[in-house]
């Protein structure tokens, strides 16, 4: 086969390891990949082993028809503006109309679990590019509902850590089905590079789904150290953040991850990962002790 695959944001963590799986795992050709960013000089060690290199700016509409020609296949992750409102819709809908008008035969989108019904303050972002997808005169298109990532950690835990292993949450007993973005980047090359058609929805989640303190709890055991959820509400949990420094809407957006979990919509385990990739989905507890040194900051 000689379709053209390209990958948006392949400058960032996912879409790196995206390509890794494309070039490495599954043994496409570089000449039949393209990497797209808005910085394209970060991507010279790939430009150097075959793979096209192209510029891709979500808030500049008139890169995207030129960046997309004679591509057969997208996938398209999201985009990281979501400290702009509407600014991610805005972007994922241009890139939407720019696949239509490159003639790409089928997009490959990262959304999130349960779009619609999300309390994430996000989650229209992603609820409004599902429509977009449908709505569109795309021949097919694969949507990718990824659980939230077990790397968050390495945001959320340095500060959990340096407050003596008080995990402040209010999740209460809502149960995460997360998932390893490595395993995700492996779906999404898995899809990008098949010869999937029509249109499709699924979720992709981790092996099991844990509260809080399950997690808390796999994560003490693992350092060594102690880890101990504290239940607050939302907005103690806001005014927390915004104490610690973080800017108001951001905190909101954060706690709004909490919220959701509470209300059940993270939990759903389904077997959506193994049947794209053909493998179980990593384990959270052989995952800790992989990234054990890096969670414990050493």
């Amino acid at each position: 086969m000689s379709q053209q695959l390209l990958v948006t944001g392949a400058s960032g963590a996912l879409g790196q390891r995206v390509v890794h799986h494309l070039l490495h795992t599954l043994g496409v050709a570089p000449s039949r990949i393209v990497a797209a960013s808005r910085h394209p000089s970060a991507l010279s060690a790939l430009a150097g082993c075959g793979v096209r290199v192209v510029a891709a700016d979500f808030d500049d509409a008139d890169t995207l028809p030129k960046a997309f020609e004679g591509v057969d296949r997208l996938l398209l992750i999201s985009t990281d503006a979501i400290d702009r409102p509407g600014a991610r819709l805005r972007q994922h809908r241009a890139a939407v109309a720019a696949a239509e008008a490159a003639g790409v035969r089928h997009l490959v989108y990262t959304s999130m679990p349960q779009p619609k019904s999300s309390t994430v303050l996000f989650a229209p972002d992603h609820a409004g590019t599902e429509d977009a997808l449908a709505a569109s005169r795309l021949p097919g298109w694969t949507v990718l509902r990824n659980h939230w990532y077990f790397e968050n950690l390495f945001m959320s835990l340095p500060g959990v850590l340096a407050a003596g292993g008080r995990w402040f949450s209010a999740a209460g007993d809502g149960k995460l089905a997360n998932i390893a973005r490595d395993d995700l980047a492996l779906a999404a090359a898995t899809v990008l590079a098949g010869s999937e058609a029509g249109r499709h929805t699924y979720t992709l989640s981790g092996g099991q789904a844990l509260t809080t303190a399950e997690q808390a709890a796999a994560i003490a055991q693992v350092l060594g150290r102690p880890v101990e959820v504290i239940p607050v509400p939302v907005e103690g949990l806001v005014q927390g953040m915004v104490g610690a420094g973080l800017p108001g809407p951001l905190a909101q957006v954060l706690a709004s991850f909490d919220t959701n979990t509470a209300a059940g919509h993270v939990g759903q385990v389904t077997g959506d990962y193994q049947a794209i990739t053909g493998r179980a989905p990593q384990r959270f507890a052989d995952w800790l002790q992989a990234h054990r040194q890096a969670l414990a900051g050493q």
